[in-house]
């Protein structure tokens, strides 16, 4: 594999780690892969454990989680679910799931970290730790919200989501992506690299063989716009450019309006169902 960029964990620890090209695949890995991931986790600078609104980009980052919940299921409404049994894998502090419920779906989620959970159970959202904890098997929708980038054993844990979803479910997966134009200006800069966190850097063609591997099929996409500001925002304050707010902005609205014709946003949700 080719060396393609050499970056560091600018959110927590400073290390630096290597991402390499998976000519295959067409995605990024991260090299070194730690083996205690939970670490990088253990910060309160990790906002999606921490429900943190100190900062303005802490502020700026709930405002988009809250409009994109909506969006999140008016998306899955349209995708013609008919069993509204609905499991989160990665579930955070559990909004998504309560913006589910409140739209008549079932909602079960699961969430490794510890604080992250009890922040859930706080809410009224149950979560368990792990996919062996589940006592239901048949799902009709299950979700990964920037979380597929976090799993190790990438086709195990991907074989395993695939046993607990009904043959006729639907698998809605949203990642960042690395052929975007922001990544592209950011370069070792750009945030939603997230090293070591995020273990996989995908593109659109990527999830496509990766889930074929898997007798799943790639049925429809969706931009997630908000992604390339705030991805942005993230990229300029890391560049350390105290005019970060203003740049970000540019760059996010460019990228959006390349991937009008390049179809390469910051992120993409996909909607997979079974082949097989």
């Amino acid at each position: 594999m080719e060396l393609k960029v050499s970056t560091k964990d600018y959110s927590v620890t400073k290390e630096d780690f290597d991402l390499y090209y998976d000519t295959d695949r067409e995605m990024l890995i991260t090299k070194p892969q730690p083996e205690n991931l939970a670490r990088y986790y253990q910060s309160d600078k990790y906002i999606s454990h921490t429900d943190s609104r100190a900062t303005l980009i802490d502020r700026l980052y709930q405002f988009v989680k809250r409009r994109n919940l909506k969006n999140k299921i008016q998306s899955i409404d349209k995708q013609g679910v008919k069993d509204k049994s609905l499991l989160d894998f990665g579930a955070g502090t559990g909004d998504f799931l309560k913006a589910a419920e409140a739209r008549d779906y079932k909602v079960l989620g699961i969430e490794p970290n510890a604080a992250a959970r009890q922040k859930a159970e706080n809410k009224g959202v149950t979560l368990v730790s792990n996919l062996e904890e589940l006592k239901e098997k048949g799902f009709g929708v299950i979700t990964l919200w920037h979380v597929l980038e976090h799993l190790p054993n990438l086709d195990e844990q991907i074989s395993g989501i695939k046993q607990v979803l009904d043959k006729d479910g639907l698998l809605v997966v949203a990642v960042p992506n690395h052929r975007s134009y922001d990544a592209a200006y950011y370069k070792e800069f750009w945030a939603a690299y997230d090293v070591p966190r995020h273990l996989w850097h995908f593109s659109r063609t990527s999830i496509e063989k990766i889930f074929a591997k898997h007798q799943m099929k790639v049925v429809g996409t969706k931009p997630m716009r908000y992604d390339a500001f705030y991805v942005s925002l993230l990229s300029e304050k890391y560049k350390g450019n105290h005019l970060y707010f203003f740049n970000a902005f540019w760059i996010g609205m460019w990228s959006n309006i390349k991937a009008i014709f390049t179809k390469e946003h910051s992120s993409i949700i996909y909607y997979l169902k079974n082949t097989n």
